[in-house]
């Protein structure tokens, strides 16, 4: 029986929600592989990209992620130390256990940091949620979302701007599988979750909830909106007047919450609590009038749920969530944001749609492309030509 290795790989808070699904809908291809004379296995890998309590051990608790095969414990650094820490150690990982694939998720430092060893090495590399463009170089998550795609040997993509993207880098369309959003399987499994008598919510977001009859929800992180004084000023103080009008939970990262403290900045109608899990954040988006966020997840999980979501960004790599779905890319301009929360607390919201194939099958369709490779058959690419 002929060995074949997938290893499956994670690193940061966005890919847990990710990766969940697929490592799922893989290991239930584990016995269709073994008839056709395959002894499949798949190998979960943790960079230690996010490696604290509240950033990671709380996610694979509530996705029902099993402990790792392997945890490469990079721990934090500069976008190059980091990067370089998880290169190295996923090199020995490779030298080591010979993986057929490798598959990456996302666009963080642990997407490209093991794509080029794997690469070099001579394993193939599958990326999936590929093809997302921004079009702004000075986003870390661009440099990383582009490279990978040029080395990539499958390309799973959520959205139709994905495989534009892709073609016009010169990416061959055989490539390309348009199979839908991965973050949308687990939001949807999350959500019957919520719904049944097992689930508790964390003490905070019950409290406020309790409290609060309408109310909207905030995350805010990107280095260009929280770490200088000049630009979370004016965002922080648009935000405290839309809360003066609705009350606003904010799940705060730890940089975050520091430079609201070393700014000086008041938390007039905003509650801060400290970061929750996937199951809370859905708990408490489901009952929202709004989201606020410069997050690229909640973008697509808002949409999914019917919920208008204000993106605190100048751009955005998925579209779909403004073209078809509840999103408005407010920008940065403290005018443009107020406006946009004016309009959906008025009762104006567009109303979105759920776009194709964001169904919570995605990582099963990733699957099936993988079982039919193994099974030597062309695994015909869904992009189109």
């Amino acid at each position: 029986m002929k060995r074949f290795v997938i290893s499956l790989v994670a690193g940061a808070r966005p890919n847990f929600m990710k990766i969940a699904p697929i490592l799922r809908a893989l290991r239930a291809t584990v016995g269709a592989a073994r008839r056709s004379g395959i002894d499949l296995r798949i190998s979960l890998v943790h960079t230690g990209q996010h490696y604290d309590e509240n950033m990671s051990e709380v996610f694979f608790r509530e996705l029902e992620i099993p402990t790792p095969d392997r945890h490469l414990e990079v721990g934090s650094g500069s976008h190059a130390e980091q990067t370089a820490r998880i290169m190295v150690a996923f090199e020995k990982y490779i030298l080591q256990e010979k993986p057929d694939w490798v598959i990456v998720v996302g666009d963080v430092n642990s997407t490209i940091g093991c794509a080029l060893p794997a690469k070099k090495l001579g394993v193939k590399v599958a990326h999936v949620e590929a093809g997302l463009r921004s079009f702004d170089m000075s986003m870390p998550e661009e440099v990383n979302r582009r490279l990978t795609d040029a080395i990539s040997d499958l390309l799973f993509v959520t959205e139709e701007s994905g495989v534009r993207n892709l073609r016009a880098e010169g990416v061959p369309t055989e490539k390309i599988f348009v199979v839908g959003n991965v973050m949308i399987d687990t939001l949807l499994r999350n959500q019957e979750r919520i719904g049944g008598s097992d689930f508790i919510p964390s003490p905070a977001v019950k409290a406020f909830r309790e409290r609060f009859d309408r109310y909207g929800v905030l995350t805010l992180h990107r280095p260009s909106n929280v770490d200088g004084r000049e630009s979370l000023t004016p965002i922080w103080k648009v935000l405290s007047e839309i809360g003066r009008r609705i009350p606003i939970l904010f799940p705060v990262h730890p940089r975050t919450r520091e430079k609201i403290r070393e700014f000086g900045l008041r938390e007039d109608g905003i509650t801060l609590i400290d970061p929750i899990g996937s199951l809370d954040m859905v708990y408490a988006m489901k009952g929202a009038a709004l989201v606020l966020t410069d997050s690229g997840g909640l973008q697509e999980e808002t949409t999914v749920l019917g919920i208008p979501c204000i993106t605190i960004r100048e751009n955005t790599e998925r579209p779909v969530t403004v073209t078809m779905g509840t999103n408005y890319l407010a920008g940065t301009d403290p005018d443009r944001i107020l406006a946009a929360a004016n309009e959906i607390l008025s009762g104006n919201a567009k109303k979105g749609v759920v776009p194709p194939l964001w169904d919570g099958k995605a990582s099963e369709r990733i699957a099936a492309v993988f079982l039919k490779l193994l099974d030597g058959e062309p695994a015909g690419s869904t992009a189109g030509s």
